[in-house]
């Protein structure tokens, strides 16, 4: 039977009332409160009026602000015409998988014209994170940063900032960009590209129309700003400089770096990077441009440059046209992102430790690629009639109808299988340049998740391979968890040799790891978080192919090694669930 609007909200305020009696012994910190409304919002951008689906009408949506170990719920009432789920992209969420997001792994789509509270517990998380809808492609205009203050009565690990400026960077589409999502997915073929990248919800001077709306910053000479950068572009990573301003990397994925100074930075989406700027060259107006890095051969991406204005209070004659930063590396430089992601080390202070695990007791070593699956008469849109697909290990992530963390909490089975395997099925050589044959193209379809107990210590390391002439970088993101990122390389991974060049002193934590074009990157972590947990690269239409898996990581032995119980009501999924039939865009019948 269909929940009624009247009986979700009865049952929001009874789980609302029982978390917070169960949780009052957990929150350390302040209790926030957000409401999020989920909206049609008109936007003129490109010369073009769209109607999109936001968040308070906003675009980039709403910033939230807390302290390290604060409690955040968040109230999402979806007013727009389809299921959607909100994800709290960076925070671990310890022991509280019901309120992560992701759709069909933890929960089921928000239905239209309900609402469904998230609480989000904030722990070890310092610095920049952000949240987006983790549903379709939603977070295309679903999406905003989530900053994490140090705790009460404590401070940066750097001089504190004049002041702050959070930079969203996003896709801009003129077309509906669910539709766009349903038409490739459902023939098969390659996926359209954005007509735009922007800065703050504005495109910049590079595109029609745009020049009147370029998002300006004001800065005061002598100042330093801490900028909190978001990099929710849907496919294209992208390189950051500030015209004659050198930058000085302070955060990644809400965890400290050692200062790096550099003069431009790489960016994946999913990323998030914490980053002082002084304004102190001569008052003018100075270009801030982020640009797309691309290393693959299919040459498939937006080859646009979104723009801000760096501009200078005071009294002085303004330029006819903003400084240029001479120093961006241009869209095929390898060297330059492979350089920067290179040089990040771990703050490794006394107030900031790193604790790498040394004593690993799981090894995977998961294969990334892109490939096929055949297609009845071939009657796709991909190559040879094939649709494509992209797999871990060979294996192209299925969404069951009935999401995991449910099915695995109630002990239901048929929904997934507990097989993922921890090495590809075969070995070869990843990164040649002649993998055309069916043997390697062909992916097998399937829900399939990897098991660990509670605090094992595991070691991945990802391969990126060469299938299909379709190797590029790959950013895979892990929820719960934060990891370190111990190595990476180029070529096929050696298991003899290139673990000798592991850092485990200072390793970077991260929650999203780039793995490079036809070479590989090594992460580690303890799985001390009990739940179900997502990973997936962060290339939308790479996860929507299948780039995916997840984790069951099993309860310990005592109560704060054990899932918290799910609140009184979730998002309906199947007619089988407890809570009723599910709705959802693009899991409805036809």
């Amino acid at each position: 039977m269909k929940v009624s609007f009247k009986m979700n909200l009865l049952l929001e305020l009874l789980g609302f009332l029982l978390l917070s009696e169960m949780l009052f012994c957990i929150a350390q910190g302040n209790v926030h409160y957000y409401d999020f409304v989920l909206k049609e919002s008109n936007f003129t951008r490109l010369c073009s009026t769209k109607s999109m689906l936001t968040v308070n009408g906003d675009f980039p949506g709403p910033m939230i602000r807390a302290h390290k170990g604060d409690t955040v719920y968040v109230n999402v009432y979806n007013q727009g015409r389809y299921g959607v789920t909100i994800h709290w992209h960076g925070i671990k969420q310890p022991r509280n998988p019901w309120f992560d997001g992701p759709e069909y792994i933890t929960q089921c789509p928000i239905p239209a014209g309900t609402n469904f509270t998230y609480q989000v517990l904030l722990s070890s998380e310092e610095g920049t994170v952000w949240w987006h809808a983790h549903s379709d492609w939603t977070r295309s205009s679903v999406h905003g940063a989530f900053v994490i203050l140090p705790a009460e009565g404590t401070t940066y690990p750097f001089p504190k900032p004049d002041e702050e400026q959070v930079i969203v960077f996003a896709s801009w589409y003129k077309e509906d960009v669910e539709t766009l999502m349903d038409e490739a997915l459902r023939y098969g073929g390659l996926t359209t590209l954005s007509d735009a990248y922007t800065i703050n919800g504005q495109p910049g001077d590079f595109y029609d129309c745009s020049n009147e709306t370029t998002y300006r910053m004001s800065v005061d000479y002598g100042k330093t700003y801490l900028l909190r950068i978001v990099n929710s572009v849907m496919n294209t990573d992208m390189f950051v400089a500030i015209a004659d301003h050198n930058l000085t990397v302070v955060g990644w994925d809400g965890s400290y770096v050692k200062p790096l100074e550099v003069s431009y930075i790489m960016i994946t989406p999913g990323q998030t990077m914490d980053v002082l700027v002084t304004a102190n060259q001569s008052p003018s107006y100075y270009y801030m441009l982020a640009s797309p890095y691309f290393d693959g051969q299919a040459d498939d991406f937006d080859k646009s440059i979104t723009s801000a204005i760096f501009q200078y209070n005071g009294n002085y004659t303004p330029p006819s046209i903003p400084v240029y930063p001479s120093n961006i590396p241009g869209f095929y430089d390898v060297g330059a992102a492979s350089y920067y992601t290179t040089k990040l080390r771990n703050l490794a202070s006394p107030e900031h430790p790193v604790d790498v695990p040394l004593n690993v007791t799981t090894r995977m070593y998961i294969t990334v690629s892109i490939g096929m699956m055949h297609c009845p008469n071939d009657s796709c849109a991909g190559p040879a009639g094939n649709r494509l697909a992209s797999s871990l290990n060979n294996i192209s992530f299925a969404n069951p109808k009935l999401d995991i963390l449910e099915a695995y909490y109630r002990h239901i089975s048929g929904y997934y299988e507990t097989n993922f395997p921890d090495k590809p099925p075969h070995l070869f050589n990843f990164t040649s340049e002649d993998l055309l044959t069916d043997n390697v193209t062909i992916s097998d379809q399937g829900t399939r998740v990897k098991v660990l107990n509670y605090n094992e210590t595991v070691e991945i390391t990802f391969q990126g391979t060469n299938v299909m002439n379709s190797g590029e970088n790959h950013p895979m993101h892990l929820h719960g968890f934060r990891f370190y990122v111990v190595g990476t390389g180029v070529g096929n991974f050696d298991n003899v040799t290139d673990p000798l060049t592991y850092n485990l002193v200072d390793p970077p934590e991260a929650n999203t790891v780039p793995i490079p074009k036809d070479g590989w990157a090594t992460i580690r972590f303890v799985a001390s978080n009990p739940g179900v947990w997502y990973m997936h690269c962060h290339f939308d239409r790479h996860m929507s192919w299948g780039m995916d898996t997840a984790f069951i990581v099993k309860n310990g032995n005592t109560e704060e090694s054990t899932i918290l119980p799910p609140p009184a009501y979730m998002p309906p999924c199947e007619t089988d669930s407890l809570y009723g039939p599910r709705q959802s865009m693009f899991q409805k019948e036809e």
